[in-house]
């Protein structure tokens, strides 16, 4: 079998083995059927990025496929990869994936007997509460407390004030004693008519009252059983006046101690100083807060993009090794900026000149001199990609190190993103006047993680020209985004 041959197939095996391996960990379905889109209007969308999840119950169906702003609202448009049912009543919200996840949109289905909803519908988004509204209701609060204790300071001696309760309760008492003086005899008639009714019942009933009789014993009975714990109660009552008394007068101490500015709240409500201290450290709790904010706002802005394809060119020659593979992966901090690294092993190496020179003797002694110049081509080596990309629009503009050359490239989305158009030029130095090598390379994506690759490879140079083919997978790495956000970049 030839070396090529081995090659290839053990290229192959590994691609398949890392696309199963990808599709079991990332739960990919690659053959998945036609996506369904929707639109969502928010009052705001910060930190929802582009292509992030769509949810329905937590399980991913489908991501974000674009933001655009209509009037003073946010229309973000959603792509369904999977069927979900969605019947009126349904709604959208926003919500995130951990304290420092990602926000996704998750959809809540309306009622499974309701009618489905109609093609086109656009539907309401629910936008929860922000960070800096959490911190600004917080500081409302810390402003609400200042001006509680303003009015505990104002308002006097608080041991007079129980004080005058005491003597309002003990007016009232004095006030319900005459009431009752005042209405003696309609009592005592009250009491005569209750002894005529006993008497009756005595009479008549002497049953119920000896039953009544009876009652009686066993309430006693219970009374002299339960005497003990009647006086233990008695005495956990004049107990908790004592302390309620003791209490008053440490408040009453407290009091005095804030009124004369001593101890830590005294000093906070009368000291300038105290006051300008907190003042400070509040002030510092809010900048590590805006830092805090800051960095979360980057985290999630943040996009990190994993690539990986392979290739067959057709018309080399027969001992070129046609067959080449590629890493790529692609950082995203801004909407208009990315940066893209990766290796490549591309057919055909690059072409370089020989110059040979044979010396051979005649039998008559004399001696010639042979010049022979071949043209070879270095494979075998991995080629350095590192690329500054800049979007605009739908062009993808691309400048750096494609393949340990410098050079250039563009690339166009068309078709919602799903064909990707793509030109590179670069090795602008090439020996024997060889003209720049050109890509001219199209990506069909399946679906947004498994695509197929076609193109026509260095079509200036006759020797080297190929149509290639081939396929390629790409996700994200969220776990991998979280470790580099955390480092001070300043892009």
């Amino acid at each position: 079998m030839p070396q090529t041959l081995k090659v290839g197939l053990f290229v192959s095996l590994c691609l398949a083995v890392l696309g199963f391996l990808i599709f079991r960990v990332e739960d990919w379905n690659p053959l998945g059927g036609e996506s369904q889109s929707l639109e969502v209007v928010f009052d705001s969308v910060a930190g929802l990025n582009d292509k992030a999840p769509v949810r329905v119950a937590g399980v991913r169906v489908g991501q974000v496929d674009g933001i655009g702003l209509e009037g003073r609202r946010a229309r973000v448009r959603l792509r369904l990869e999977q069927p979900v049912q969605l019947t009126e009543g349904t709604f959208a919200t926003l919500a995130n994936a951990g304290i420092l996840g990602d926000k996704y949109v998750e959809l809540v289905p309306g009622p499974s007997s309701a009618p489905a909803l109609p093609a086109g519908t656009l539907l309401e988004g629910e936008t929860p509460v922000s960070f800096d509204e959490a911190l600004e209701r917080f500081d409302s609060l810390g402003q609400s407390l200042q001006e509680l204790s303003g009015d505990v300071s104002s308002r006097g001696d608080l041991g007079s004030s129980i004080r005058r309760l005491l003597d309002n309760l003990e007016a009232t008492s004095a006030d319900i004693r005459s009431l009752v003086a005042a209405n003696r005899g309609q009592v005592d008639s009250t009491v005569a008519n209750f002894e005529r009714f006993s008497g009756t019942l005595a009479d008549q009933l002497p049953e119920l009252a000896d039953q009544m009789s009876r009652m009686l014993d066993v309430v006693e009975a219970v009374i002299a059983e339960n005497r003990g714990d009647l006086d233990q109660s008695l005495g956990n009552v004049r107990e908790l006046t004592d302390n309620l008394k003791v209490s008053v007068d440490n408040l009453n101490d407290i009091s005095g101690q804030i009124r004369s500015g001593e101890g830590t709240l005294g000093k906070l409500v009368y000291d300038d100083s105290a006051h300008d201290g907190l003042v400070s450290t509040l002030s510092k709790v809010e900048e590590g807060v805006g830092s805090l904010s800051e960095t979360l706002d980057r985290v999630t802005k943040l996009e990190l993009e994993l690539g990986l394809e392979a290739a067959y060119f057709t018309d080399l020659p027969d001992d070129d090794d046609s067959g080449g593979a590629a890493f790529q992966l692609q950082l995203q901090n801004h909407p208009n900026r990315f940066y893209r690294l990766g290796i490549a092993d591309y057919p055909p190496g690059r072409l370089r000149t020989e110059t040979r020179t044979l010396i051979t003797t005649l039998p008559d002694g004399r001696v010639e001199t042979t010049t022979i110049e071949e043209r070879r081509e270095d494979d075998g080596d991995f080629g350095i990609n590192a690329q500054l990309g800049y979007r605009w629009g739908d062009f993808d503009l691309r400048a750096g190190l494609i393949e340990s050359n410098a050079g250039v490239g563009v690339d166009y989305h068309a078709l919602g993103r799903r064909l990707i158009v793509s030109l590179e030029a670069y090795d602008f130095s090439r020996e024997d006047d060889l003209e720049p090598h050109l890509r001219l390379t199209g990506r069909w994506h399946l679906n947004p993680n498994v695509y197929l690759l076609g193109g026509y490879d260095d079509f200036l140079t006759d020797d080297t020209d190929s149509i290639l083919f081939g396929a390629g997978i790409r996700w994200r790495d969220d776990d991998l985004k979280y470790l580099l956000g955390s480092v001070p970049l300043s892009f």
